[in-house]
Formats: C-alpha cells, sequence, structure tokens
C-alpha cells in the first residue's frame, strides 16, 4: 500500500510530517486497522509503530463524524507520561488538516487532575493516557467511555507487564466490551500473550519478520572497559566523534544524577533525566535535549520508550539493561526515521556473562573493542560450583511439618 489510500487531508499532514512512504509495520497494520479487524502488532521500536494506528483511526474518524458535543471514541494506553505525550502530539499533529478539529486531552500523572478532568468534560474525542491517572479519574466518575470505538495498548509488553495487569482489568470493566483492540509492541513475552487474551479474542496477528531489520541503520557496538574507567572513556569518546546528541543509560536515578553533575564540572553540556523529576522538569529537559542545549542525557530505562527524537546520534549503555527486550528498547532511540545510529555498551568484567545472554536472545554477537588508554584488565570472574549440602545440617520438609503441627497443638 502507500498513503494514497488515506484521505487528502491526512496525505498533506504526513507530507508536512515529512513521511513519503509507509513502513513495513504501517503498510501491513493500516488496510487491516481500515476494514476492521483486532490488532497485535510486533515491529522494532522506531519502526512506526504509533503512526501505524494513529492514520488509521484519524482516517475512520474524518468518515464517520458525530453530530454534537464530541465524545470519547479513542483510548490510547501508554506506559510513561512522555510516550503519553508524544502520542497525543502524534494525533494532533496528523488531524492538523481535517476538516473537522478533533479534540485530543493527554491524562498523566504529575499535572493537574482538575484541568484534565475539565477538558474531558468540555468534550474530547480522543484520550492518550497512562493507566495510573486514568484510574483516579474513573474513581471520581466524571467519565463517559459509552461511546468507545478503539482501544490501543502502546508498548504492549510494558503495559502488560506484572505492575499493569490489576490496572488493566480494573479499566477493561470500564470500557465497551464491543471495541477494536489494537495491540503494539516490540516485544511480545510469552507470559503476556495469555494476559493479552482478556483484550481480545481472535486478533490478526501482524509480525515484521526481521526484528532487526528496522535498526539495521544501527552500528552496534561492544567496548571492553573496567568500570572505573567508563566516565573518562565516554569523555574521550565525545570528543573524538563530535556526536550532536548522545542519550546514556544509567542503572539507577542517584547514578544519572551524579554522574551528570561530573560531566558538568569538565564543562560538557549534560543532564540527568529519571522518575524523580516532576513533570514541568522532565518535559522542560526532553526539550532542552531536543533544542541541542544539553548534548549528553544520563537516563533511567525512562527513556527507553516514547522518546521520540530523531537527531540522536548514539545510545551509550554504561550499565547494561536488565533483559534482552530492554536492550532493544534502549538502541532503538538512535538510527530513527531511516537515519544512521550507533550504540554502545561498555562491557566491564563483571558484565560478560550478562551480555553474552543478551546477544544471544538478540541474536547479535559483537566483538569486544579496545580502546587504547581505556583497556580493560583483569581476568574474568571464575564461575563457583556451589557446595554440596551438609546431610543434617538444615532440618527436612518432614521436620518443620511436625514442629508447626506441634506448635498448633
Amino acid at each position: 500500500m502507500s498513503f494514497s489510500t488515506l484521505s487528502p487531508a491526512l496525505q498533506k499532514a504526513i507530507s508536512k510530517e515529512g513521511f513519503s512512504k509507509p513502513t513495513p509495520i504501517q503498510e501491513k497494520v493500516i488496510p487491516a486497522i481500515m476494514i476492521g479487524d483486532d490488532i497485535m502488532a510486533q515491529a522494532q521500536t522506531g519502526s512506526g509503530k504509533s503512526a501505524g494506528f494513529i492514520l488509521p483511526i484519524l482516517e475512520n474518524l474524518s468518515q464517520n463524524e458525530k453530530e454534537g458535543k464530541a465524545k470519547i471514541r479513542v483510548l490510547v494506553l501508554a506506559p510513561t507520561r512522555e510516550l503519553t505525550l508524544q502520542v497525543a502530539e502524534d494525533f494532533e499533529k496528523f488531524s492538523l488538516f481535517l476538516a473537522k478539529k478533533l479534540k485530543v486531552v493527554a491524562v498523566i500523572g504529575g499535572e493537574s487532575i482538575g484541568d484534565q478532568l475539565y477538558d474531558i468534560q468540555q468534550g474530547c474525542d480522543i484520550v492518550v493516557a497512562t493507566t495510573g491517572r486514568l484510574l483516579d479519574i474513573f474513581s471520581k466518575k466524571q467519565m463517559n467511555l459509552s461511546r468507545l470505538e478503539f482501544f490501543v495498548l502502546d508498548e504492549a509488553d510494558k503495559m502488560l507487564d506484572l505492575g499493569f495487569e490489576k490496572e488493566l482489568e480494573e479499566i477493561l470493566k470500564e470500557i465497551p466490551a464491543l471495541r477494536q483492540n489494537l495491540l503494539f509492541s516490540a516485544t511480545y513475552p510469552p507470559k503476556m500473550l495469555e494476559i493479552a487474551k482478556k483484550i481480545t479474542d481472535n486478533p490478526t496477528s501482524i509480525m515484521i519478520e526481521e526484528e532487526w531489520a528496522a535498526v539495521a541503520t544501527i552500528s552496534q557496538r561492544a567496548i571492553a572497559v573496567n568500570r572505573e574507567n567508563r566516565g573518562p572513556l565516554l569523555r574521550h569518546l565525545w570528543k573524538a566523534n563530535k556526536w550532536d546528541l548522545v542519550l546514556v543509560f544509567m542503572a539507577n536515578k542517584r547514578a544519572a544524577d551524579n554522574i551528570a553533575v561530573k560531566f558538568r564540572k569538565y564543562g560538557l553540556p549534560a543532564e540527568s533525566f529519571h522518575g524523580d523529576l516532576d513533570q514541568e522538569e522532565r518535559n522542560r529537559t526532553l526539550q532542552e535535549f531536543k533544542d541541542k542545549k544539553i548534548r549528553i542525557l544520563f537516563s533511567t530505562d525512562l527513556a527507553a520508550r516514547g522518546l521520540h527524537i530523531d537527531a540522536i546520534s548514539c545510545v551509550i549503555n554504561y550499565d547494561l539493561p536488565r533483559s534482552p527486550s530492554d536492550y532493544i528498547h534502549r538502541i532503538g532511540r538512535t538510527g530513527r526515521a531511516g537515519k544512521s545510529g550507533v550504540a554502545i555498551s561498555f562491557i566491564g568484567l563483571e558484565d560478560e556473562v550478562h551480555f553474552k545472554l543478551i546477544e544471544k536472545r538478540s541474536d547479535v554477537h559483537l566483538k569486544r573493542e579496545q580502546i587504547e588508554g581505556f583497556a580493560r584488565v583483569g581476568e574474568l570472574p571464575k564461575k563457583e560450583k556451589g557446595k554440596a549440602p551438609v546431610k543434617g545440617k538444615r532440618k527436612s520438609k518432614k521436620d518443620k511439618l511436625r514442629e508447626a503441627a506441634s506448635k498448633k497443638s
């Protein structure tokens, strides 16, 4: 397919945003959504999944306009505030030239719930929300979802993770049973597939076969370096490569704050980004990163999803991610919109075993580079064999049961 199947108003907005032809995932999902199928789509981060559901939804809404005050016809759930704001902004961008202006409301924590409720009650067509704040609004009993037509989960693997399962069940109670369900994600862990069945019975499964095709423009590198030399190495790489924007992933908030302070002492335009910042600070930091006032952003995995900045030259895994799927999401922040990018992982002696697992699950093998002046030294930790249990040292199961029984008596 091409975008020519969409209305001229949408084509005009698509052209304004600089897109000329659909990505592989868009080619497959747009026609399927247009004919009313439930969708479970999997494609690499950065492949255009958001536009893949936004465009056909807008086409449907514009072709089936409703009279009177706007009612909520679309509900999109996203795992982070940043992704929620990004998706809401994309709805507004792509609907810019539609005959009837659509009202989009972003519902997130960290901002006035009263203002969000007011915007909804004034009439809106599309709500994009994080689950926690959406449930807060449900508790006010002032939100009507009876006219809902589209229910979308963006980054569904994260949405359907353990932390969201209960919240999701509460949300499903509040929305009509008859609706079109659209699930989009870069990964679908087996455990999540069972939970997804609560949302849709018979979805059309759409998968871009080569999971790594969308990151073909990313040069992946693994640099062997001792942990204490990671900071000096990063400063060296920054100066040597003259990158525009660098996103550096850290293990936790404190580490992100500490290293950002150190880099600023060296005169480098660095800042930290994490969940402890209030929403105004988060918005301002991201905007300054987009505007290149901040050139090095040290972040937790908060930035691994929903950070759509096409100009990121390089992603650094200063600390390795916990899972292979997080690795995929992280490196997908660069090499976006057809541009080339670099993803570098720092591999300490204690990181080798974990990174080999990431390589195996991600179907990639990277040569360990050594940078002159920062070469990794020392021996890899030896695998210790577990000691055999000493017989009679621990209580047997039978002994524990006897003790429990004697206490009850």
